[in-house]
């Protein structure tokens, strides 16, 4: 028989009825002894998390960019939780529970957003002091936010090859580019909920960025004709324009924020920066859902 691990023995299920019988014996006082670790840091791992911060210069700025990055990674590995889970929903039909998650990931890209605000102290001076350090190192080399641009519907195949010697990350990324996307699973609710989508739309290469249809337009303008408070697709649809619109607000702030350190210099992983970024911001996320509306 395996021994408990820290984590099992660490943290124990409680009833409500046990945490009033400590609160008694404590005389509401919080516990303040354990046989292991303390159950946050069990739960939690901030032991673990605060050993993650390893920087390259005495800069005392680059712990900011450093933890920051960190953060917005944690950021984009929980809206892509979200968005996965949001596809589940979706392909059992459950578009009342899929609300949930979604309304979820528009909070989660808030709190990413702000993340932007702690690093508007950064001038191209405070970034050149440990600049050099980082090498070819790159946002634009995060698996995670591929992964947000590839379920947003945003497919890009050669992207997946700076991550070919990554064996395990490399082969997420790609079932994330072949697979369907978020706006490709509400595609296929749409035409099984009777609105008329062209079969092509459902059995394309998915790997490839998914083009405008006109079909899928006047499907959402049909979709928002009917305004009662039991049309869960009019729901959907505004639970996914916060999703695009606070996504587009992350790229717009990285736009900004690279304007703030770098100008207009070449990038860090051998793009030409800042107009690399305007680019990739000209792709919209969820297409259909935005041009719909000049008919509604």
């Amino acid at each position: 028989m395996n021994a408990p691990s820290t984590m099992t023995s660490a943290v124990r299920p409680a009833t409500a009825a046990e945490r009033a019988a400590r609160a008694e014996a404590n005389g509401g006082e919080p516990t303040l002894e354990f046989a292991e670790r303390t159950p946050y840091d069990a739960y939690v791992h901030a032991g673990t998390l605060h050993t993650l911060q390893q920087t390259l210069s005495k800069d005392p700025g680059e712990m900011s960019f450093l933890m920051i990055s960190q953060v917005m990674e944690l950021y984009f590995g929980l809206v892509r939780f979200e968005l996965r889970e949001t596809q589940r929903l979706l392909g059992e039909d459950d578009v009342y529970g899929a609300l949930a998650p979604l309304r979820r990931c528009a909070l989660h890209l808030d709190g990413l957003n702000a993340a932007w605000q702690t690093l508007r102290w950064m001038t191209p001076a405070d970034f050149n002091k440990f600049r050099n350090l980082l090498g070819e190192g790159s946002g634009f080399q995060s698996a995670m936010y591929r992964h947000l641009e590839f379920l947003l519907g945003l497919k890009t195949a050669s992207l997946v090859r700076p991550f070919k010697r990554q064996d395990d990350v490399y082969h997420d990324l790609l079932a994330s580019l072949n697979g369907p996307s978020l706006w490709d699973d509400v595609i296929a609710l749409l035409a099984r909920q009777g609105h008329d989508i062209p079969a092509e739309l459902l059995t394309r290469d998915f790997a490839e960025e998914h083009e405008a249809h006109p079909a899928v337009e006047a499907a959402w303008v049909a979709v928002y004709a009917e305004d009662t408070p039991g049309n869960l697709l009019r729901q959907l649809g505004e639970a996914l324009t916060e999703v695009a619109e606070r996504f587009d607000v992350w790229r717009h702030k990285h736009l900004m924020a690279v304007a703030r350190t770098m100008g207009a210099k070449v990038g860090s992983g051998g793009s030409n920066g800042y107009a690399w970024l305007q680019r990739s911001m000209a792709r919209t996320v969820f297409p259909e859902l935005w041009s719909a509306r000049t008919h509604m």
